[in-house]
């Protein structure tokens, strides 16, 4: 991925999840506060996350356990699967989680050792505070919950905190082009 395409990408999701919050429109609160539990985000955003990871896992080389690639795509499957029946609540927070730290790879891979830009420190950043951001949810997943009770308690919060979002999107969408 080239540095253009990782500051796009990052640019576009910003914008993606920024827009609706500030423009906060009837169904914005109801779709974002019940995707924490929702079965079917958990159905879509778990199993995308847990394949792209066996992916990962079992094109593992080996200097990085890739002679137990075998055992352990077949391990973290058994999880994987085992985690619907045993661990239904906040599955979809724990997806995305997942989602966010194997998309952050080759997004930080584009920036790597590029120290003539300092531009990529932009896109970086927003990619860091998702990194952490999806650690902390995917340990403890009700936070989100949470944040999201507190974040539609009042009309003006989504507003500002989605043109905060936005803005540092569309910063990022232009900057793209600038390489």
């Amino acid at each position: 991925m080239s540095l253009t395409a990782a500051n796009l990408v990052t640019g576009l999701l910003l914008l993606t999840l920024g827009l609706p919050l500030l423009l906060n429109r009837g169904g914005c609160a109801a779709v974002f506060q019940s995707f924490p539990r929702s079965k079917a985000a958990a159905y879509v955003v778990f199993p995308a996350g847990a394949a792209w990871f066996l992916y990962e896992i079992w094109h593992l080389s080996p200097a990085d356990f890739g002679e137990y690639r075998v055992y352990l795509f077949f391990g973290f499957l058994a999880v994987a699967l085992l985690s619907f029946k045993c661990v239904p609540d906040f599955l979809a927070v724990r997806g995305l989680a997942t989602v966010v730290l194997m998309g952050a790879m080759p997004l930080l891979d584009a920036g790597f050792m590029n120290f003539e830009h300092t531009r990529t420190l932009f896109y970086k950043f927003a990619v860091y505070l998702a990194i952490t951001a999806a650690v902390w949810l995917g340990a403890q997943p009700w936070r989100l919950r949470d944040f999201l009770a507190w974040l539609f308690a009042q009309p003006a919060r989504p507003r500002m905190i989605g043109g905060v979002i936005s803005a540092y999107g569309l910063m990022l969408a232009t900057v793209a082009f600038s390489y």
